[in-house]
């Protein structure tokens, strides 16, 4: 734990964003995984805080659910009516009850780009120069439009000069303002006790603060954000996409330099849960999505999207589209194969081309190559499902489960319609309909008995091309005789 452990973490996400144009509150969006906010608590998390509170306002029972679904443990704040950013925090000090002894960190909801890392430096910062107030800043290549971060000789701040109010020289300036704060807790409780509502918009300013702070004698200082795009904001849906593409150019990076081979970085896309392991190749058009896993020496892609999956060391996964499936050591899968809940392939097993699995078992060295369904089934070792093969679970009202032993072969298009129960070393015959229990070490046969009616093409479809093709047959037949 931190020696600069903060007393409080305040995150500011109570606005509506109605730039964003979306019955979606604004910090619930998502990018990479999490939402905005989420990442916000995320980051925050990071500094270990004794109090971590999020001020809520527009669809304060969907933001809240979502934070006690997600992040539990996050206190909120209700700011009923959206009187500025000083109101919320005041909000947030009362539902903290008291006034916090230490350092108060104050962020805002929707940037999602801020790193705990970031955090960390800024809560370094305030306690290290014993300032009153810390502002996050950072310097940016076009400060036009940004509030101007005003220094002393001294390295203090003097003051923040928004760029309208700037002078030519204050303009040039290249530090700006983020909006992110660590203030002293007793000293910012007093202060937003005197912060006015004298402004166009009749809030409470929470950088009004600094200059109270100041004028009082107190040091304001700044902490310089060591990659401006961290503090960017999220305002409608164009920085939103921004956002993500910065977010996942980050986290495909950071798996490169872990050992991950990301053939084609700009058409690959990745959550901030996913984890890697060494050797791993990532292939072009992939989306990796949350909780999966990608084992040391696996191949995935091209064109293939994984959630909450699971692939083993060594797997291929070629052109599939995967949800919550556990893909062994060793297994092959694609292409074009589809992966749902529940399904779980053992080492070098194989689930092939057009081929659709859910809430199966599939054993070690178990193969169904080729189009066919596999549904509410177990399957033992070494066995092979025979192509077009369809496991009929369902009857209409309930799911029903089919069992198919070891070392089992199982002929092309066969019905297996469960409950069914197939035991080992059992063979099956193509086309058959299997209704019943099959013995181990039996050949199980269910169908009709082939008959040839001759000649019923002539005499039903006279005068057709089969027909005439029929009859040149006939005659290259009898000219051959």
């Amino acid at each position: 734990m931190s020696a600069n452990r903060p007393a409080a973490v305040v995150v500011l996400a109570a606005g509506e964003g109605t730039r964003m144009k979306s019955k979606t509150p604004k910090v619930l969006h998502e990018i990479a995984g999490r939402s905005l906010v989420g990442h916000v608590v995320a980051a925050a998390r990071e500094l270990e805080p004794e109090h971590l509170v999020v001020v809520v306002g527009h669809a304060r029972e969907q933001v809240r659910g979502h934070l006690e679904e997600h992040y539990a443990g996050t206190r909120t704040a209700v700011q009923e009516e959206q009187n500025g950013t000083g109101h919320a925090v005041r909000m947030a000090l009362d539902e903290l009850g008291r006034t916090p002894e230490g350092t108060v960190v104050v962020v805002c909801g929707d940037t999602p780009l801020l790193s705990g890392e970031t955090l960390r430096a800024l809560a370094d910062t305030h306690a290290a120069d014993g300032n009153a107030v810390t502002v996050l800043s950072a310097e940016v290549p076009d400060s036009t439009g940004y509030g101007r971060i005003v220094r002393d000789g001294s390295g203090a701040v003097t003051e923040i000069v928004e760029h309208k109010d700037a002078t030519d020289a204050q303009r040039a300036i290249r530090e700006i303002n983020s909006g992110v704060f660590a203030f002293d807790g007793q000293l910012l409780a007093d202060a937003l006790g005197k912060v006015r509502t004298d402004n166009s918009q009749g809030e409470e300013y929470l950088t009004d603060v600094l200059s109270i702070l100041r004028e009082a004698g107190h040091r304001v200082g700044a902490s310089v954000a060591a990659d401006h795009r961290e503090i960017l904001g999220i305002n409608n849906r164009v920085q939103l996409a921004e956002a993500r593409a910065l977010l996942n150019r980050r986290l495909i990076e950071r798996a490169m330099l872990a050992g991950v081979t990301v053939v084609d970085p700009a058409s690959v896309f990745v959550d901030v849960t996913v984890t890697f392991e060494p050797d791993s190749v990532i292939l072009p058009g992939t989306q990796l999505l949350g909780a999966t896993h990608i084992g040391e020496d696996a191949e995935v892609g091209p064109n293939t999207r994984l959630k909450d999956t699971r692939v083993g060391r060594g797997a291929r996964v070629d052109n599939t589209v995967a949800d919550s499936a556990v893909i062994g050591d060793s297994a092959s899968v694609g292409p074009f194969a589809y992966l749902r809940p529940g399904t779980n392939l053992g080492a070098r097993s194989k689930a092939g081309t057009y081929v659709e699995m859910k809430n199966a078992t599939v054993g070690e060295g178990t193969k169904v190559p080729h189009l066919s369904y596999v549904g509410d089934a177990t399957i033992g070792e070494y066995t092979n499902i025979g192509a077009a093969s369809v496991f009929v679970n369902y009857d209409g009202e309930a799911k029903h489960h089919t069992t198919i032993g070891s070392h089992c072969r199982t002929g092309s298009d066969n019905m297996f319609v469960a409950p069914i129960t197939i035991g080992d070393g059992a063979y099956t015959a193509a086309g058959s309909v299997i209704t019943k229990d099959v013995p181990a070490g039996s050949l199980a046969v269910a169908r009709g008995q082939q008959r040839n009616i001759e000649g019923w093409v002539a005499r039903k479809r006279p005068g057709s091309a089969a027909a005439q093709a029929a009859q040149a047959a006939a005659g290259e037949s009898a000219g051959e005789s």
